[in-house]
């Protein structure tokens, strides 16, 4: 297991400790041979509304400038999807390093498309934390955009603003990096008006930090995708990963408590900046994916973002893997994708 150092995790909200997948098919990774049998928590049969109108709010004060309810009147215009130098391609699919453009600025990722005429449904991957001056998306969940290409699904992973080839944000550490949300948005916008891709069957899919980034996306801009999965996310509630990560860092908690004062003497500002606060606003079912094992984000979270999920009548299934640490070992990583894309079908993704 690779872990990121807590020094270099400076913000909270959607912060995680280890990020990257080992690669996709490995015949010689480290993990042990044996394969801990997955679990499966109760499913919940509600179907998830298909409109909110009104996001959940803890109290009637004005939304502090990091919340979420910043994003939920953004118009998102996401546009120019161009595929770049061909780099990775097989047999079962082509493989670009990939741009598009919005919120004023270029994005970069991976896109993999599969061969023939299509259209196909489509998955944007939202990575877990690495450090942006020395981000590499070669490895960035390798494994996930190998096995959903090869499905027939067309897979954009999002390098988001300050990472690889796209552009910089100034300010994206200091808006809790909600931008991260906004430029997954954009990527599935994007996307719709490719001629490859089925416009309306769009998922998304993060891991660790991109798990928070997946909850952020979800109720900033509900109905556009139609299915989610998170893998080992981040605390739905911004005061856990603030806590884990960036109270550490004194120079950034103070910018932070600056601007939202301490969690314990001003609530309900924490609160307003909680993907989990807005649940309500879900429309789209949701997967989530937890190791018993994980150090970087423990399973207590995945549970709380579950148990919250429900309260919401929100349709939730959770998966748990016995002895798994943050990312899975191969065996139980490979049940959990075949169950990934079994959801996705069952969702008309």
């Amino acid at each position: 297991m690779r872990r990121v150092a807590a020094g270099l995790v400076v913000v909270a909200g959607f912060v995680s400790g280890c990020t990257t997948s080992p690669p996709s098919g490995s015949a010689t990774s480290t993990a042990t041979s044996a394969t801990p049998t997955a679990t499966s928590a109760t499913t919940p049969t509600q179907t998830a509304p298909t409109t909110t109108t009104t996001a959940p709010s803890p109290t009637a004060t004005a939304a502090p400038p990091l919340s979420p309810e910043t994003l939920f009147a953004k118009t998102y215009d996401g546009r120019n999807l161009t595929r770049g130098r061909e780099v990775g391609s097989t047999a079962a699919y082509q493989q670009y390093i990939a741009t598009f453009d919005g919120d004023g600025l270029t994005i970069s990722g991976r896109l993999l498309v599969p061969r023939g005429s299509g259209p196909f449904p489509a998955v944007v991957l939202a990575h877990g934390y690495a450090d942006p001056a020395v981000y590499d998306n070669t490895t960035q969940m390798s494994r996930e955009r190998d096995y959903l290409a090869r499905q027939g699904y067309v897979v954009l992973l999002v390098d988001y603003r300050n990472h690889a080839g796209s552009s910089k944000d100034p300010d994206a550490d200091s808006n809790l990096r909600l931008g991260y949300a906004v430029d997954v948005i954009n990527a599935a916008k994007a996307l719709q008006q490719d001629p490859k891709v089925i416009p309306d069957r769009i998922a998304l899919m993060g891991r660790s930090m991109g798990g928070g980034v997946t909850y952020a996306a979800l109720v900033a801009a509900p109905g556009l995708f139609k299915a989610a999965i998170a893998y080992a996310p981040v605390s739905s509630n911004t005061v856990d990963n603030f806590e884990k990560w960036t109270r550490p860092d004194r120079e950034t908690a103070a910018r932070v408590v600056a601007t939202l004062g301490e969690p314990a003497t001003n609530p309900d500002a924490w609160a307003k900046t909680s993907p989990r606060t807005y649940f309500e606003r879900i429309t789209e079912p949701v997967m989530i994916h937890q190791g018993t094992a994980d150090l970087s984000c423990p399973i207590v979270w995945a549970q709380a973002s579950v148990e919250a999920l429900k309260a919401a009548g929100k349709s939730v299934e959770y998966f748990t893997y016995a002895g798994q640490p943050h990312v899975f070992t191969n065996g139980p990583w490979t049940t959990s994708i075949q169950r990934s894309v079994n959801f996705l079908q069952q969702h008309g993704v």
